[in-house]
């Protein structure tokens, strides 16, 4: 007979039940003559989307018995890495991350605040650099790391398509939507609401936004015919792909700022962006 492992009392950490649940707020400025909405993720603890997707790892890996007794291993372009870097300081596990050498110098001090052991890889090579550091780290010290692995993991789409997805449909209350639109990163968010949609709001357009470009400023996303493709991508949940240039993003993002109020980065700009573009390009969309 198999034992049954025990499961850790660090599942119960207050922590976790904080993530999640952030609001849907109206742009009734930007997005006038549209019923526009944002999800205000900056309302997890950890500041970001991540947070899900990072909760969502850690708990499996703490059920699995992988932490607290290993270091979690992963590679982030910053989001990710101080989601994991919150959840290892209130639960009390190691965390190494390989990080792109482009990465912001406030992501760096935040993680270095943290306590996070940073290894840098070329600016040149992006977040494809760092995970390939990662994978490489993972299969030379498998005694010392639990390699996270957020671009493969399917702990990180499930949570969007358990908790983002739900919040979303619960928060709108039954009216209908249109266009759901998200930014490719590891994809999670995307792949995660979009296989909820699928049966629960079949008749919302999916819309994925990526950079048009290989060489781009749009921190977090992904040029996918130029980047290692994520094994959580799945394409064909995509009624769309959307490519935005950089400027196009920080140009909303600054409107967000100036007329809303909503202080967000390029990838949710690049989010709105698309969403103006998708509009355009059908004017049957209501929002």
């Amino acid at each position: 007979m198999s034992a049954v492992r025990k499961l850790s009392p660090l599942l119960s950490h207050p922590l976790f039940a904080r993530v999640g649940s952030t609001p849907l707020v109206p742009l009734p400025r930007v997005g006038a003559g549209l019923r526009l909405f944002a999800k205000l993720e900056s309302a997890n603890p950890g500041g970001s989307v991540k947070d899900r997707a990072a909760r969502g790892i850690v708990a499996s890996a703490i059920a699995a018995g992988e932490l607290p007794g290993k270091r979690l291993l992963d590679s982030s372009s910053g989001n990710t890495a101080i989601s994991y870097a919150m959840f290892g300081a209130a639960l009390g596990f190691g965390v190494t991350i390989c990080l792109p050498g482009s990465a912001s110098v406030e992501r760096k001090r935040i993680l270095g605040a943290y306590g996070v052991e940073v290894i840098e890889t070329d600016p040149l090579e992006g977040s494809d650099g760092a995970l390939i550091e990662a994978r490489r780290l993972a299969r030379e010290r498998p005694e010392r790391f639990f390699y996270a692995d957020q671009y493969g993991n399917p702990s990180n789409p499930f949570a969007h398509e358990t908790t983002t997805g739900p919040e979303i449909l619960k928060q709108l209350g039954g009216a209908p939507l249109d266009l759901f639109v998200a930014g490719l990163g590891t994809s999670g968010t995307f792949v995660g609401v979009s296989r909820l949609f699928a049966t629960a709001s079949p008749a919302t357009r999916r819309v994925a936004v990526q950079p048009d470009a290989a060489f781009h400023g749009l921190e977090g996303l992904k040029h996918m015919a130029s980047a290692i493709v994520p094994r959580v991508w799945e394409p064909r949940l995509a009624h769309e792909e959307v490519a935005v240039a950089t400027e196009e993003a920080q140009e909303a993002a600054i409107r967000l700022a100036r007329e809303e109020g909503i202080l967000a980065g390029v990838s949710s700009g690049a989010a709105l962006a698309a969403a103006f573009l998708s509009v355009l390009c059908d004017p049957a969309q209501k929002g």
